[in-house]
């Protein structure tokens, strides 16, 4: 069963078409990747899914139900959740409370319950700080819980962003760039946390990727992209050897002058 359908999806800024005609779908249960050449327009089909960006033609349909007008948080709520390439933490907060902010999606308690701090309040704060709890013990962070996130290492402050898109009790998580600056150990526990997710939590993964040998290893189906459009659909396998994709990663070769 498809949890995410995009078909025909396209975007243009003033005229210039950065998405063209894009059909693909996301299986339940599956671990999937977007990839394509700089500039292929990956990220902008990621903003478009989660609501930053308004498309200009086709339709994206997440567990049955149209999203292309709805809000970010909107999308949020029905269940999926997204890290970014470029960490975007509470740099002066503590990494629980990174984690908790993203179930402010799910909390109740209104300004009023908040401000008066009502026994209802009380509760569903503990109930939400032992869920983030959870949640950082998932990612192996648990014991830096009361740290300030921004003096974590680098590694680090990426798993409580990881965290805190858990927290949101996503159906599917996208991963923007999961491994950008990562080191080759850091890489391979990456790649175990995905498959963790996926397997223990039973989270559906979608994710943009430049690092192929990282893509290969985690994907079971991977859409290639260039300037907007698709090129190829497949397997590892099939994705290596399809022609249309070594032709958009390495360029064509000049024909010859005799």
């Amino acid at each position: 069963m498809a949890l995410l359908e995009v078909n025909n999806l396209a975007l243009s800024f003033a005229g210039l078409h950065v998405i063209k005609e894009l059909s693909f779908t996301v299986e339940e249960g599956s671990i999937a990747s977007l990839i394509g050449p700089n500039g292929a327009g990956k990220t902008s089909v990621f903003n478009c899914l989660t609501g930053f960006y308004k498309p200009t033609g086709g339709d994206i349909t997440f567990n049955t139900k149209s999203i292309v007008a709805k809000k970010p948080h909107k999308i949020t709520q029905m269940g999926m959740a997204r890290t970014f390439q470029n960490l975007r933490l509470f740099k002066s907060m503590s990494v629980l409370e990174n984690v908790m902010s993203g179930m402010h999606c799910r909390s109740k308690a209104g300004p009023v319950g908040s401000v008066l701090r009502t026994a209802a309040q009380q509760r569903e704060e503990a109930e939400i700080k032992e869920f983030c709890e959870t949640c950082l013990k998932f990612v192996g962070l648990l014991d830096a819980r009361d740290r300030i996130a921004s003096n974590l290492a680098y590694g680090d402050q990426r798993r409580v962003e990881w965290a805190r898109a858990l927290a949101t009790q996503p159906k599917l998580l996208l991963l923007d760039e999961p491994a950008a600056g990562l080191n080759h150990d850091e890489k391979q526990q990456l790649i175990e946390l995905i498959n963790k997710i996926r397997d223990e939590l039973t989270i559906t993964i979608f994710l943009i990727e430049h690092d192929m040998g990282l893509v290969m290893k985690v994907s079971e189906k991977i859409t290639v992209i260039d300037y907007g459009e698709k090129i190829a659909q497949g397997n590892a396998e099939e994705i290596q050897n399809n022609p249309k994709v070594i032709e958009a990663y390495l360029g064509k070769e000049e024909d010859e002058i005799g």
